[in-house]
């Protein structure tokens, strides 16, 4: 596929789905990075990933009228005392009414069902196997996959965060599929030559690509640079 012509992002609203692959931390990183952003998010949540998300941080949803702010201001138990003052002092509900707009996963009458809403991209995080099916074979059985699929027929940035291991032949082909069409498959694995300390560092480098690849700046990990 040719290359995406870039625009500010800020012009237009990211897409945000988390479905039932094991790695909510990342959906919860990435959601509290967001709400910092002078950009609008529309978010979408499967029931698989609402289980994982209460298997894997304790944090039950109702998936028609979810409690946001339960979900970004949890706290690792292996955070530091910095981070844990930061996320206990930030008005979450705030900032998620200014910027985020859920929609139910089985709701196809909201706007980032049709190609005529714009968006600047769309992040499925983490991204589960049946989601990841469902987008190669252009064959959407919730919104998530049918915002996902008019992603890549707008020829838009979509960014999908797989964290299955190992993975099967069928896995890999509709990932190599996706990637064809124009998708970007970025996998859950973190580099470890940013100064590991905590397994924060490693949840805040994946979060730091998949910012990157929707051409959000920040800082979360030190960058590799020119030893010269």
């Amino acid at each position: 596929m040719g290359s995406r012509i870039a625009e500010d992002v800020s012009q237009h609203p990211l897409v945000l789905a988390i479905t039932g692959a094991s790695g909510a931390l990342f959906a919860v990183r990435l959601m509290q990075v967001l709400c910092h952003e002078a950009i609008d998010v529309h978010l979408a949540i499967s029931p698989s990933g609402a289980a994982v998300i209460h298997q894997e941080i304790g944090v039950m949803l109702n998936l028609q009228q979810p409690d946001l702010t339960r979900l970004v201001s949890h706290v690792p138990e292996w955070s530091s005392q910095r981070d844990r003052q930061r996320i206990e002092s930030t008005d979450w509900s705030t900032l998620l009414k200014q910027r985020f707009h859920y929609h139910r996963y089985d709701d196809y009458m909201t706007p980032i069902a049709s190609g005529s809403f714009r968006t600047s991209a769309m992040v499925v995080c983490p991204c589960s196997g049946s989601t990841l099916s469902g987008i190669a074979r252009a064959a959407a059985s919730n919104l998530i996959q049918r915002a996902a699929e008019v992603h890549l027929k707008e020829q838009r940035k979509l960014v999908l965060v797989p964290r299955e291991t190992p993975l099967s032949v069928l896995q890999l082909e509709n990932m190599r599929v996706i990637a064809a069409s124009g998708g970007v498959i970025l996998p859950a694995m973190p580099g470890w030559y940013h100064g590991v300390a905590s397994p924060d560092s490693l949840i805040d480098f994946v979060v730091s690509r998949i910012l990157d690849q929707v051409g959000l700046n920040n800082q979360m990990i030190e960058r590799w640079k020119d030893s010269q």
